[in-house]
Protein backbone atom coordinates (compact mmCIF):
# COMPACT_ATOMS: atom_id res chain seq x y z
CA UNK A 1 0.00 0.00 0.00
CA UNK A 2 1.53 2.98 -1.39
CA UNK A 3 0.54 6.33 -0.82
CA UNK A 4 2.86 7.55 -4.21
CA UNK A 5 -0.14 5.84 -6.60
CA UNK A 6 -3.23 7.11 -4.63
CA UNK A 7 -4.88 10.05 -6.49
CA UNK A 8 -5.68 12.02 -3.24
CA UNK A 9 -2.20 12.58 -1.41
CA UNK A 10 -1.97 15.75 -3.60
CA UNK A 11 -4.99 17.10 -2.27
CA UNK A 12 -4.46 15.67 1.10
CA UNK A 13 -2.06 17.86 3.21
CA UNK A 14 -1.77 15.23 6.22
CA UNK A 15 -0.02 11.81 5.95
CA UNK A 16 -2.12 10.80 8.72
CA UNK A 17 -5.77 11.02 6.61
CA UNK A 18 -3.67 10.13 3.66
CA UNK A 19 -3.25 6.55 5.37
CA UNK A 20 -6.94 6.75 6.16
CA UNK A 21 -7.95 6.80 2.55
CA UNK A 22 -5.30 4.25 1.53
CA UNK A 23 -6.93 1.71 3.93
CA UNK A 24 -10.19 2.99 3.19
CA UNK A 25 -9.11 1.98 -0.30
CA UNK A 26 -8.34 -1.35 -0.20
CA UNK A 27 -11.02 -2.05 1.88
CA UNK A 28 -13.41 -1.51 -1.19
CA UNK A 29 -13.83 2.42 -0.65
CA UNK A 30 -15.40 1.89 3.14
CA UNK A 31 -14.78 0.47 6.57
CA UNK A 32 -16.30 0.19 9.77
CA UNK A 33 -13.32 3.09 11.76
CA UNK A 34 -12.01 0.48 14.14
CA UNK A 35 -11.35 -2.13 11.45
CA UNK A 36 -9.32 1.68 9.21
CA UNK A 37 -7.84 2.42 12.85
CA UNK A 38 -6.20 -1.22 13.68
CA UNK A 39 -5.41 -0.90 9.95
CA UNK A 40 -3.95 2.44 9.57
CA UNK A 41 -1.90 1.47 13.17
CA UNK A 42 -0.11 -1.90 11.20
CA UNK A 43 0.61 0.48 8.63
CA UNK A 44 2.65 2.28 10.28
CA UNK A 45 4.11 -0.57 12.52
CA UNK A 46 4.99 -2.11 9.11
CA UNK A 47 6.57 1.28 8.28
CA UNK A 48 8.57 1.29 11.38
CA UNK A 49 6.84 4.18 12.98
CA UNK A 50 6.01 4.07 16.36
CA UNK A 51 2.07 4.22 17.32
CA UNK A 52 0.47 6.93 19.74
CA UNK A 53 -1.75 5.42 21.99
CA UNK A 54 -4.17 8.62 20.65
CA UNK A 55 -3.99 7.27 17.57
CA UNK A 56 -7.75 6.11 17.77
CA UNK A 57 -8.87 10.28 18.14
CA UNK A 58 -6.57 11.90 16.03
CA UNK A 59 -8.21 8.99 12.88
CA UNK A 60 -11.32 9.97 14.34
CA UNK A 61 -10.38 14.11 13.82
CA UNK A 62 -9.22 13.16 10.20
CA UNK A 63 -12.62 12.26 9.64
CA UNK A 64 -14.42 14.57 10.47
CA UNK A 65 -11.80 17.06 9.42
CA UNK A 66 -11.61 16.11 6.09
CA UNK A 67 -15.43 15.83 5.24
CA UNK A 68 -14.70 16.42 1.63
CA UNK A 69 -12.93 13.05 1.37
CA UNK A 70 -14.75 10.93 3.98
CA UNK A 71 -18.29 10.15 4.44
CA UNK A 72 -20.79 8.22 6.51
CA UNK A 73 -22.74 6.51 4.16
CA UNK A 74 -24.93 4.98 6.84
CA UNK A 75 -25.89 8.39 8.54
CA UNK A 76 -24.26 10.41 11.42
CA UNK A 77 -25.06 8.00 13.91
CA UNK A 78 -22.61 5.16 12.00
CA UNK A 79 -19.40 4.04 12.83
CA UNK A 80 -18.76 3.15 9.33
CA UNK A 81 -17.04 5.48 6.88
CA UNK A 82 -16.27 5.21 3.33
CA UNK A 83 -13.99 7.79 0.57
CA UNK A 84 -16.67 10.47 -1.01
CA UNK A 85 -17.61 9.07 -4.20
CA UNK A 86 -16.12 11.77 -6.24
CA UNK A 87 -12.98 10.61 -4.29
CA UNK A 88 -12.97 7.09 -4.49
Amino acid sequence: MTQSASPWVEKLDDPLACDVATVLQHMGGSAHQDIVINCVAALKRQRGESVAQDLKAKIIEVFERYRDFFIRPFGEGSLRWALAPDVA
